[in-house]
């Protein structure tokens, strides 16, 4: 019989997984762990194809950014470019329009430049007036713009030879996105399907990364007939393009190697005889050095969405003292380029990542799994860089002030650094890492996390079982979130605390019973109760005496019919093992509470 790893193999379709699952019912095995497996085959299947969707978008691109490398025929890059968009979004039709005046009527009209999938001819002689159209509503904002159906949308004007142009092509949605040269629109990149439907953001994310490719091409075959008609300029400007030309090769290979933020800017900085760094859509420095003087800065986008800036610094090198040359602002808007998808890049690995994680993290959180379903646990945990084995620390928390999956991703790329795991759960942020610090530390790490992304963590943190893995996390998870909220009802928002740190509110505040009770006790006296019953002495009654004498060791000693002398030690040993602290009011209080406790146990 085929197993489910047999049919990721075999790419299958969804319905044999699901008559797998009845079959390995029907043969006696148990529904719902075999429902599980069956999810996590479904899962994986899932992931596959989106990485290979992912490949494919990733080797389109770079292959157009390598035929950029080496322009000798526009027209067929502008070609490539239409036809490659149109089988990664796979379109009914693709087509490049650019602007120009009408030499009749003497009015601005969009042009066909380039079209992939036309079926008239008609249609690629079309040229629509400027403000018609969708076209007219992309060129009026600069952003992408998409129909799910041109015929019923009133959102643009019809005119009725462009009607029965587009009829004749039987289109019915249509995305378009801007071409841009220095700000500047100068037409657009368009995808039509012949049936209804919209276009999720990754389309238009897409499909707005060819447009930036075209919009190179053209500008390089502006600059290039500008050299042909200013002969006088022609040594300056063949430098200035063989040192961009030379700059995008590097920044491509960079691309293509997939390497970090850093060494992109590094380079960048060469290349332009001067440092540069890269902030944030917060003005935060991501990389590069602290600016101090800034000299140029430019926007760095994906689509519609500002990701943040590249700023060229000023100080020490003269770039402050006079404007940018033709090749050094191509150098730094082309850098801007490949800035905005090293960053698309890692966000999609860290969501992938941070999915994959989270994953795991849902699964340890749910009750204690089965032999066979820890042993694929375990499997998961190392495929994932995941070390839980030994003293780990979970902590939770409630998130203001950025959305929730912005903060997990934040706290994902913290866990991973030590070897952790974060991600969601009932819409809280989940961290667990392997600690010997004290729980607080991690507590405090998660909400720094948090904080870089721009948001405020209130956080609840305990000590995990000794064996994440084999004992899960959902009476921890249980525990820290109590926590989270108590610190919320107390107002103490943004704070980070254990139980201990909240003493006796966590009983007023947090739920009680028998199990709070204990745990209460546990956390508050426990050391103190294990080294009675190990060695048979009084910790626990010479405590009990203290504070019934009113914190005095000789009326400790009356109580007890002991020497003061022997108070004083065992209130020494007290100490050690709960910390000097535990004499201080707040702790005084929460020690006698547990004191009260276990002596209505009747515990001796």
């Amino acid at each position: 019989m085929s197993t489910f790893l047999d049919l990721l193999y075999d790419e299958a379709p969804r319905a044999d997984y699901d008559a797998l699952v009845t079959s390995l019912v029907a043969a006696g095995a148990d529904p719902e762990a075999t429902r599980r497996e069956c999810d996590v085959a479904l899962r994986l299947r899932d992931l596959v194809a989106r990485q290979r969707a992912r490949e494919a978008e990733l080797s389109a691109l770079y292959e157009t950014a390598h035929d950029l490398t080496a322009l000798r025929d526009v027209d067929a890059v502008l070609s490539a470019i239409v036809r490659r968009a149109r089988q990664l979004l796979k379109a009914d039709m693709t087509y490049l329009s650019l602007n120009d005046v009408d030499a009749d009527s003497g009015e601005g009209a969009s042009y066909m430049k380039v079209t992939d999938g036309a079926l008239t001819a008609e249609f690629e002689r079309l040229r629509l007036p400027l403000g018609t159209g969708l076209l007219g509503l992309v060129a009026q904002t600069g952003a992408p713009y998409f129909t799910a159906d041109y015929q019923s949308d009133e959102r643009f004007e019809h005119r009725g030879y462009i009607d029965e142009a587009v009829d004749g092509e039987r289109i019915r949605a249509i995305l378009g996105v801007p071409l841009l040269v220095e700000g500047r629109f100068i037409g657009a990149l368009l995808a039509t399907h012949r049936t209804v439907r919209p276009f999720p953001p990754e389309e238009v994310s897409l499909l707005t990364s060819f447009a930036a490719h075209a919009a190179v091409a053209l500008e390089n075959a502006r600059l290039f007939a500008d050299l042909d008609d200013a002969a006088r300029r022609i040594g300056e400007q063949a430098a200035a393009v063989d040192r961009a030309a030379a700059a995008h090769d590097r920044l491509t290979a960079l691309v293509l190697r997939g390497s970090p933020l850093e060494e992109v800017v590094e380079v960048l900085g060469e290349v332009l005889g001067h440092p540069v760094t890269v902030r944030d859509r917060e003005g935060r420095r991501l990389a590069g050095p602290e600016p101090t003087s800034v000299a140029e800065e430019v926007p760095v986008v994906a689509g519609s969405e500002r990701l943040g800036s590249l700023v060229l610094l000023a100080d020490g090198a003269g770039h402050g003292e006079r404007a940018l040359d033709p090749a050094e602002r191509r150098i730094l808007e082309r850098g801007a380029v490949v800035v905005a998808l090293v960053l698309l890049f890692a966000r999609s690995e860290e969501a992938t990542e941070a999915r994959l994680g989270g994953a795991l993290l849902a699964d340890l959180l749910r009750a204690r799994p089965d032999r066979g379903e820890l042993g694929r646990l375990r499997a998961r945990a190392v495929r994932q860089g995941a070390e839980l084995d030994g003293p780990c620390v979970l902590a939770v928390a409630e998130v203001e002030g950025v959305e929730v999956d912005v903060a997990a991703r934040a706290a994902s790329r913290a866990a991973r650094a030590t070897g952790g795991l974060a991600g969601t759960h009932d819409g809280r942020v989940v961290m667990v890492v392997r600690s010997d610090e004290p729980p607080a530390a991690t507590g405090h790490a998660l909400a720094r996390a948090v904080a870089s992304a721009g948001g405020r963590a209130t956080v609840g943190v305990v000590a995990g079982p000794p064996d994440v893995l084999a004992d899960g996390l959902s009476s921890a998870y249980a525990e820290a979130a109590r926590c989270a909220d108590v610190l919320t009802v107390l107002g103490r928002v943004g704070e980070v605390s254990d139980p201990v740190g909240l003493g006796v509110a966590r009983l007023v505040l947090g739920g009680s019973g028998p199990d709070a009770l204990a745990d209460f006790v546990e956390e508050v006296l426990g050391p103190v109760l294990a080294w009675d019953e190990r060695r048979g002495s009084a910790l626990r009654e010479t405590v009990e005496a203290w504070f019934a004498a009113g914190g005095s060791s000789t009326g400790a000693a009356t109580r007890l019919h002991v020497h003061p002398h022997t108070v004083t030690q065992r209130l020494g040993r007290v100490d050690e093992l709960l910390g000097p602290g535990w004499r201080e009011p707040a702790r005084a209080l929460d020690v006698q509470l547990a004191l009260r406790v276990v002596a209505l146990r009747g515990v001796r």
